[in-house]
């Protein structure tokens, strides 16, 4: 959690004797203490005090002085208003909170209060990290999570509201489930009590959520307090008919709804009803393993080598989304399930329709965060165009599956129900109509710019549109009648005093200066050689030309509030809408990779059995075909009843072999296969899984003093306690960061408590060959080897899993392929020589000649072979000579 940006001195006694601006901007900053205030004047964004040195510190801008204040100097530092994007995302993505404070009024109106008027300004919106919705903030194809966590009772409850698209969801959980439960949503901002936040049960998961933790006051959270705030959030009078909420999912709802009301300015979010997860109902995965499988994000933080980058074939970004919400919480439930892999094999079965669904929506737009703007007044005309276009795309792609149901099958359920969503309703159709009417092709960023309503829309706009844009034709109109009705050559001319008026010749005008009150033409000044005349229609033509502009864009500003407030009263079907076209894409997508990559449908069930024939790791594969090369597919099988084959596996073999591949592969293809995905395999049988964990590989954590063995063992240890008959674990080189028998000790036993007391199917790389034993102790256990040859004196890596223990590691050979010198290898392998020689823990190893003086390597020439070669041309060789030659280099060896 960032520090809070304070402010200086007391406020009270720094408003006093203040100038009107500086007390002004005083009191705002006084509601915004730990936010970044963005002081709103004319074209730029001013920063003051402590405020303007952070910023110029973190965004490079020049850091001047304006004025003093109680004697001191004012340090400021701006930024242009157009400009104010790209500021904000750096700042956000450096932890920070940033309040805007706008002007509220036209400069002119403060004018005529008196000279020394100020503006009226006020704080619009606190931008914070889990509270973006500007696409030029957000990662389209990534949501961006507000998150809160709340601990009653015993239980833990997570509660995350996407704001850009108005998503809500809301899980309890036990706490050991915490981590798990929060970072499956992978927020970019926590919300916790201060309680809660010093607590150091619950410390490590919120740190390995990996957003920015922000502490509140405690009370906000209590139940009656919390329940209060959401039920005005939603503006119900209960929450019943959301659905039996736990005390702690309330509480955690409320700390987003009392950080919305707070950041949001009063403004109200267009959000979903909270859906409630139950804590049952997704495959629980541990942030360690999140990191370890990088299913997501490579453990360097990056989206592209990832599972879910290598597998996206999604069209929009709402998909995308979408996509990214499966793979990151899979699902637990064999039905549930088998829907989403019907639905992706429907998709795959018709390879037109696929086609034709995946064009059409290319064309589409992310209504989801449209709407969300424009709910929260943020929306400009371009997102009223999104939704036009959504909601035109929804009523095509609705019309492609026409036909496309079988009659005895039906459609897929995931289908039918989305095709559901995408039947626009009568309220749905006319904003629809209405918008195309109304809406020009391509409008404009800003309201304020105007120009984004059709002519003809309006008759009203129409005819301030064109007094603003035809004033001169509409001018030499008026001249001409008024020369025809008095017959007298007026010429209409205008100045700054008058305005718009008649002027003619003194001794022309005589007859209408006779005329007397009774005539059109009323006299306004008479010079030396003009007489000025005015109408009552050109005084009324002088007005509103000189309001014409000002009248068109009051007018396009109703236009766009009206519409702005329908789709904000529309908003829950328009998302249902975007929602119904997201899944659709994610469907579609899953279907295009599983025809790319050779894919096949898993059998998902409620048993214990994990097999698979002739697997392959999507990412490596993806990496290996690019080079050129062939992927070599594996098999594994593990029931954890122990019926048909054993629970746990020990994987032995050399290093580079593909060990932690195999591992890793395996529990990818758990998480695509729960996740309602195809598997890149000749064929799957998968009891569901309800916890998978991995630990294949580990760094140290040197901000709280723990070694890479310490770490390795928190995470080893997270397994023991939480892991089920029903979970699926694989673990890579157990016990290697000490002592050799303290870590054959530890792999050991580890081994032995997960086939006995956890009895997960597992999957158990490691180095120390003694672990092979276990295979006749145990039941239940096998072994697996990574099967590599040597040949020539080189290492071979074959990257085939092949039933029994392999028979040694090759860690010299393996330095020898890494570049190690050759005199090191050769003493390696001399030191490895004595201690095989020797079969027992006491070998000398003092009676080893030192390394300066053991005999390097002899540096290798050409062979006598292949010095031959070296002398045959063979282009230039008869078939005889070529015959005879072939003969001598046979006779060389």
């Amino acid at each position: 959690m960032n520090a809070p940006v304070t402010h200086p001195p007391e406020i009270a006694a720094a408003i006093e004797g203040a100038t009107p601006f500086m007390a002004q901007y005083l009191t705002a900053k006084a509601g915004q203490t730990d936010a970044i205030l963005f002081f709103r004047m004319g074209d730029f964004y001013e920063l003051f005090f402590k405020d303007a040195e952070v910023a110029a510190a973190a965004l490079g801008i020049t850091l001047t002085k304006r004025g003093k204040h109680q004697g001191e100097d004012i340090p400021m530092a701006g930024v242009p208003v157009h400009a104010l994007d790209g500021y904000l995302a750096r700042l956000i993505r450096m932890g920070h909170k940033v309040a805007i404070c706008e002007q509220l009024e036209d400069p002119a109106e403060a004018k005529k209060r008196g000279g020394k008027a100020v503006v009226n300004r006020g704080v619009v919106r606190v931008v914070t990290p889990g509270t973006l919705t500007e696409d030029s903030l957000l990662d389209a194809r990534g949501a961006n999570r507000l998150a809160a966590v709340a601990v009653r009772k015993g239980r833990a409850a997570v509660a995350v509201v996407e704001l850009s698209s108005g998503a809500v969801d809301s899980v309890a959980c036990s706490i050991e489930d915490l981590g798990a439960a929060l970072a499956a949503f992978r927020p970019s901002e926590v919300l916790v009590t201060d309680r809660m936040y010093s607590d150091e049960t619950t410390r490590d998961a919120l740190n390995g959520s990996g957003g920015v933790v922000q502490a509140l006051a405690s009370a906000i959270a209590e139940p009656q307090a919390a329940r209060t705030r959401v039920e005005r959030l939603y503006g119900v009078a209960a929450l019943d008919g959301f659905g039996a909420f736990e005390e702690g999912e309330v509480s955690a709802l409320g700390l987003i709804a009392a950080y919305l009301e707070t950041t949001q300015a009063g403004k109200v979010p267009a959000l979903a009803p909270p859906r409630r997860l139950g804590d049952s109902g997704f495959l629980a995965i541990d942030p360690a393993t999140r990191t370890s499988l990088e299913i997501d994000r490579t453990q360097r933080g990056e989206r592209e080598g990832s599972l879910l980058a290598c597998i996206d074939r999604t069209v929009t970004s709402g998909g995308a989304r979408a996509l990214a919400e499966r793979i990151a919480r899979p699902l637990r439930d064999p039905l549930a399930i088998n829907e989403q892999l019907d639905a992706v094999e429907w998709m795959l079965e018709r390879r037109d329709l696929r086609r034709d669904l995946r064009d059409g929506l290319k064309a589409s737009s992310d209504v989801a965060r449209a709407v969300g703007r424009l709910a929260l007044g943020r929306g400009g005309p371009r997102d009223l165009a999104a939704v036009r276009i959504g909601l035109t795309i929804a009523e095509g792609i609705a019309g492609l599956f026409v036909g496309q149901v079988d009659p005895l099958t039906g459609q897929p359920r995931r289908i039918a129900l989305a095709l559901d969503r995408l039947t626009l309703s009568a309220d749905l159709s006319r904003l629809k109509a209405d918008l195309a009417d109304g809406l020009i092709d391509e409008p404009s960023h800003l309201a304020r710019d105007g120009g984004f309503v059709r002519p003809d829309y309006r008759p009203e706009l129409d005819a301030a549109r064109s007094l603003r844009d035809d004033s001169r034709r509409v001018v030499a109109d008026l001249e001409a009648r008024a020369v025809a009705e008095s017959g007298v050559p007026f010429k209409v001319k205008h100045n700054a005093v008058l305005g718009y008026f008649l002027e003619t010749s003194a001794k022309t005008a005589e007859g209408l200066l006779r005329a007397g009150p009774d005539s059109p033409f009323i006299h306004r000044q008479t010079l030396a050689n003009q007489v000025r005349f005015t109408t009552v229609e050109l005084s009324e033509l002088d007005a509103k030309i000189s309001q014409a502009g000002h009248r068109a864009l009051a007018i396009e500003g109703e236009i766009f509030e009206a519409w702005r407030r329908e789709i904000a009263r529309l908003a829950q079907p328009l998302q249902a809408v975007a929602e119904a076209l997201a899944e659709l894409d994610a469907h579609a997508a899953l279907a295009e990779w599983a025809q790319e990559v050779g894919a096949t449908r898993p059998v998902v069930d409620d048993t214990l059995v994990f097999s698979v024939e002739a697997g392959r790791h999507p990412v490596v594969e993806a990496a290996v075909k690019a080079q050129g090369s062939p992927y070599t597919p594996n098999n594994a099988r593990l029931d954890g009843s122990g019926q048909d084959c054993a629970r746990l596996a020990i994987v032995t073999g050399p290093n580079m072999a593909g060990k932690s591949t195999f591992l890793r592969q395996n529990a990818l293809l758990v998480i695509l296969a729960q996740a309602g995905a195809f598997v890149p395999a000749r064929s799957m049988r998968l009891g569901v899984v309800d916890r998978l964990f991995s630990r294949v590989g580990a760094g140290d954590d040197l901000a709280r003093g723990r070694s890479t063995f310490m770490m390795e063992m928190v995470e080893t240890a997270a397994i023991l306690t939480q892991a089920t008959p029903r979970s699926f674990v694989v673990l890579d080189e157990i016990g290697r960061g000490t002592a050799t028998y303290d870590g054959l000790a530890i792999a050991w036993a580890t081994a032995e408590a997960l086939h006995e007391t956890n009895r997960a199917r597992t999957l158990f790389a490691t180095h120390y060959h003694e672990l092979a034993q276990l295979e006749t102790r145990l039941d239940h256990v096998c072994n697996l080897s990574m099967v590599a040859k040597e040949w020539n004196g080189d290492l071979v890596f074959l990257h085939e899993a092949a039933p029994g223990a392999a028979d040694r590691s090759y860690g010299v050979q393996v330095a020898k392929l890494a570049g190690v010198p050759s005199s090191v290898v050769a003493r390696a392998r001399s030191v490895l020589e004595r201690l095989e020689g020797e079969k027992a823990a006491t070998a000398r190893l003092d009676d080893l000649p030192l390394f300066a003086l053991a005999e390097p390597e002899p540096i290798r020439g050409p062979s006598i072979v292949e010095t031959a070669l070296a002398g045959i041309d063979p282009d230039s060789l008869t078939p005889r000579e070529a015959l005879e030659a072939l003969y001598r280099l046979r006779g060389l060896l």
